[in-house]
């Protein structure tokens, strides 16, 4: 009878809540499977799940999560060879996220928004440990997240709920949050190079079809902004070589662009930088899809080293960052995704002080800090805004 009344009392909520721990303990597994092959350019399916140091298959019991890792002491069954704790650690995370996820945005209430957010929650654990292991982001991880942060976008409806984007709302969070990372990279290399021109330019498609578009987006829209870039990359492919569109021209451009639309000319300065941002943020991805289709399957030391002997075009961060940021914007919409990105440069700095202070080379990515920018916007992001906004009266 006692039985009864108790489970009588839990509600759908407190169920579900469990029901996404469990399920994220699950999903914990399998991130650990990509956080190895992914960075590796191995198949994620094939084959099936074996020790990475004999090679012998798992089987059903070595594979429940947490528990196989603590029966085992920390050890392969068959030969004996440690296994890494964050095997369980990555697990036990994806558990606790799913759950808390599933508290705070209820999906009797959100929808599918909430199986959304704990997507990704996976994005950004496995794209920090990735990034703290190889210091890149695989974009077999990022290309198909932003795909799905659109199509969850399409899923919450006209009206997302607990502030999160509808489809709208996901294609432009998508396209600002790529186009304000990549914009602080061009400008921040273009100082970190003196102002000169990048020694080894893209060809058909890069950073400077992505400055190019800055430019155009800023007069002409964003999608005229990326035609522009397009077309730039067509020249590129009938020359059969890097037809070069001078930074001074689109960089220096844009800054002139933006001084003209706060003195009233042009379109104004709100709407050209909302136009400059999304078309850069359109053509990076115009760009990150092709090279992604051209150089998939390598691991991530050939990527490495396919760009190691290129030191000239120093780069303020990497582009990887770019297409996080684009998962983050389609999935969180814009505002959310701006405060990310004030949360992820605070905790860097931070992060960077106390290794000065420690005497210890700052070489942590900006990833882990945009996953920690994007935790903390899903979380707290929606009474952030509106004290915001209380705060100026709007």
């Amino acid at each position: 009878m006692r039985i009864v009344a108790y489970t009588a009392g839990v509600t759908p909520d407190v169920l579900l809540v469990i029901f996404a721990a469990l399920l994220g303990l699950l999903v914990g597994s399998f991130s650990n499977v990509l956080i190895w092959r992914l960075p590796r350019g191995e198949s994620i399916a094939f084959p099936p799940s074996h020790c990475p140091n004999c090679d012998h298959r798992l089987g059903v019991t070595d594979l429940v999560p947490v528990l196989s890792w603590l029966s085992l002491g920390g050890k392969c069954r068959y030969c004996r060879a440690p296994i890494k704790a964050r095997y369980p650690v990555v697990e036990l995370l994806t558990g606790l996220g799913y759950g808390v996820i599933a508290a705070l945005f209820p999906p009797l209430v959100v929808g599918w928004g909430a199986l959304g957010l704990m997507v990704l929650f996976t994005i950004l654990l496995v794209g920090s440990a990735i990034d703290l292991d190889t210091y890149t982001i695989p974009d077999e991880l990022t290309l198909p997240g932003t795909a799905l942060g659109i199509l969850f976008g399409f899923l919450n409806g006209r009206a997302g709920a607990e502030g999160l984007p509808d489809l709208a709302g996901a294609v432009q969070g998508a396209l600002l949050g790529a186009g304000l990372v990549v914009a602080i990279n061009q400008f921040g290399s273009w100082v970190l190079r003196r102002f000169r021109e990048r020694s080894f330019p893209e060809s058909p498609i890069g950073y400077q079809q992505i400055s190019l578009a800055l430019l155009a987006g800023a007069w002409l829209g964003p999608w005229w902004g990326l035609g522009a870039a397009l077309l730039s990359a067509a020249v590129n492919g009938a020359a059969r070589r890097a037809v070069r569109v001078p930074e001074l021209l689109t960089l220096g451009g844009l800054l002139v662009s933006v001084v003209l639309g706060s003195a009233g000319y042009g379109p104004g300065m709100i709407l050209m930088v909302q136009g400059a941002l999304a078309a850069a943020g359109a053509t990076s991805l115009v760009a990150g899809v092709y090279w992604w289709l051209k150089y998939r399957g390598r691991s991530a030391d050939e990527g490495a080293d396919e760009g190691a002997d290129e030191p000239a075009d120093a780069s303020a961060m990497g582009f990887g960052d770019v297409k996080l940021a684009a998962v983050i914007g389609a999935f969180l919409g814009w505002e959310r995704l701006l405060l990310t990105l004030v949360v992820a440069v605070f905790a860097g700095a931070l992060f960077g002080v106390a290794q000065l202070a420690m005497k210890r080379e700052n070489r942590v990515k900006f990833g882990p800090f945009l996953a920690v920018g994007a935790l903390v916007a899903m979380i707290w992001g929606a009474q952030i805004i509106q004290g915001y906004r209380d705060g100026l009266g709007l």
